[in-house]
């Protein structure tokens, strides 16, 4: 039963990338693709297995539409509650589109996670390999050279890519916890030159992830986030806090909706909302242009949705008023 439904969530996220377009990789809905900001975060859940889309349009009011599109796969391979260790294996891959060149990429790589409960298991350390593939290109038919003699040499770049990560979770109360993730993306730096001179190289990019949440009332949480990503001479700096409300924490039909508003310094001003029902998440996201586009866009950004689907065992047990570990 356990893998037959594994595959039909599997063969769900597949359907909706082979019919979808795409863009730069760049979502305001940070925790519904958390391997984008670190790979270490695969298997930081409670459940078996995870899935989850998300597709993101952006400046459709200005010319054409980037899009992006990202899908993940995850699934426990080893779970032990009395070392409080165990691994966990992911699948991240994407697609983006972006402007009359339909310049864009597409990347799939592979995760193996290891993670470890220290002390008393309020604290969990995990550790992530990743390694995967990427293409860059873009249709040339568009182009116009003010040499007609140049050419290139290809309109495709196909390469390797490596990454690592490491997250560390914390319980400080029943009614707080944090974690902190810090990761380095293309450590490699494959080329992606189209002239065939290997000057073009990916450059690695940092990221810095943090979330917390405070259960202030037995029904009602702040949950406040905030992430980094540096790469070569480019950086971006989101913030921003949800307010979450319990219905139900029953497993059977566990209900909760969440808010919030979400800055990308010196870019844009998003709203996310999110419902959370039994085993599913669906969330929906807008941002509003504040960058210097503003005037050329009227302040129309880009709108994201997302959902998540999980799968493991649930009893009807009420855990309210506690935050327990997300894997232990």
């Amino acid at each position: 039963m356990f893998l037959r439904r594994m595959c039909a969530g599997l063969l769900l996220v597949l359907s909706l990338l082979s019919s979808s377009n795409a863009q730069d990789i760049h979502f305001s809905m940070l925790d519904l693709d958390p391997l984008l900001f670190n790979p270490a975060y695969s298997g930081f859940f409670a459940d078996q297995a995870r899935f989850g889309a998300v597709y993101r349009n952006q400046w459709a009011s200005v010319t054409t539409p980037f899009q992006t599109f990202s899908a993940t796969a995850e699934m426990s391979i080893l779970r032990s509650k009395r070392n409080g260790n165990g691994l966990s294996a992911g699948l991240w891959v994407s697609n983006d589109r972006a402007g009359e060149l339909s310049y864009g990429s597409t990347s799939a790589s592979a995760i193996v996670s290891y993670f470890q409960a220290l002390g008393n298991g309020n604290n969990l350390v995990s550790i992530a390999l990743e390694g995967g593939v990427g293409q860059v290109g873009f249709n040339p038919e568009h182009l116009n050279m003010t040499d007609g003699t140049e050419t290139f040499v290809r309109e495709k770049a196909l390469y390797p890519t490596l990454g690592a990560g490491v997250a560390w979770f914390c319980q400080v109360s029943d009614v707080l916890y944090t974690k902190v993730g810090f990761s380095m993306r293309n450590i490699n730096e494959p080329d992606i030159s189209y002239l065939g001179l290997s000057d073009t190289r990916l450059s690695r990019r940092w990221n810095l992830y943090t979330r917390a949440e405070w259960r202030f009332h037995p029904q009602w949480s702040l949950l406040p986030v905030a992430g980094y990503q540096h790469q070569k001479s480019f950086s971006e700096l989101v913030y921003g806090c949800d307010v979450k409300y319990y219905v139900s924490e029953r497993a059977r039909n566990y209900l909760a909706f969440s808010a919030g508003l979400l800055g990308r310094h010196g870019d844009a001003m998003a709203v996310n909302l999110a419902v959370e029902w039994t085993q599913w998440i669906f969330a929906f996201s807008y941002d509003a242009n504040l960058s210097t586009l503003a005037e050329a866009s009227h302040t129309l950004g880009a709108f994201e949705v997302g959902v998540i689907y999980k799968i493991g065992k649930r009893d009807d047990g009420l855990h309210r008023g506690a935050l327990p570990c997300p894997i232990i």
